[in-house]
């Protein structure tokens, strides 16, 4: 099996391409194990569709589904791009949480979000208000002033509750900063694209941030996401890591 690995700054995929669907829990298990397979956050598959460039099948390392990520969303594209799955520079593709277009440009990608839900916003819990948003897959956010302190099993505990991710995040002069506990992953990662939109959506809705900011995650790569004729984008550099041969079935 070919396999090509991608960085979306520091989060991590295996892409393949495949003709049919099926349960690959246990593959994305096996290729995403960080000793015994290629390494990686999640498995992207991608599929033949009648209306849209492909669809993909996403798993997280540990063989659960997930409707969206942001991150994959633009390695996905550029992946299909490279393939000729997509014409042009622009890809229009299904995931779970519905249709995503994004915009290719050498290896910079952006990807137009699904519309959010803001699904609660008066969540109390360890002392702080939290939100909860879809952003393609639920996220509880809150905002402070330092991100120092990220307990893991605070947001283990959130995470089981919630059956969200968690994200804290904080604003300095239009520019935001985001730490991710990451379901499926089951752990802090370097970065998550939708749960730094869900941040940004908390904070553009309480007027911390304008329409357009950096973002910088745990990896310190320098995103954008901003709201533009009522979408939300992301925005960011990909990175093809390598292709390689694997006798992983």
């Amino acid at each position: 099996m070919t396999v090509t690995k991608y960085s979306g700054n520091g989060n991590d995929f295996v892409m393949i391409v495949a003709q049919e669907k099926r349960n690959r829990s246990e593959l994305a298990q096996k290729l995403c194990h960080r000793q015994n397979g290629v390494g990686a956050d999640g498995l992207v598959v991608l599929l033949p569709h009648k209306t849209y460039d492909f669809e993909w099948e996403f798993y997280n390392s540990d063989g659960s589904h997930a409707d969206m990520c942001g991150n994959a969303s633009r390695c996905a594209a550029h992946f299909a791009h490279e393939k000729g799955i997509s014409k042009n520079n622009t890809s229009e593709f299904l995931t779970g949480a519905g249709v995503i277009k994004a915009t290719i440009n050498g290896m910079y990608v952006v990807s137009d979000m699904t519309a959010p839900k803001i699904i609660r916003t008066d969540i109390e819990e360890k002392g702080e208000t939290w939100w909860l948003i879809d952003s393609g897959v639920p996220h509880l956010v809150t905002i402070r002033k330092s991100l120092d302190d990220f307990n893991i099993e605070d947001a283990k505990f959130l995470r089981d509750k919630y059956n969200a991710n968690v994200n804290i995040c904080k604003v300095e002069n239009d520019t935001m900063y985001v730490r991710t506990y990451e379901r499926g992953v089951e752990n802090e990662t370097l970065a998550c694209g939708t749960g730094m939109v869900a941040c940004f959506i908390r904070n553009h809705k309480e007027k911390n941030v304008s329409n357009q900011v950096k973002v910088y995650p745990v990896s310190g790569d320098e995103l954008y996401v901003s709201y533009e004729d009522n979408v939300y984008r992301f925005g960011g550099q990909v990175t093809k890591t390598f292709i390689a041969e694997t006798f992983i079935v």
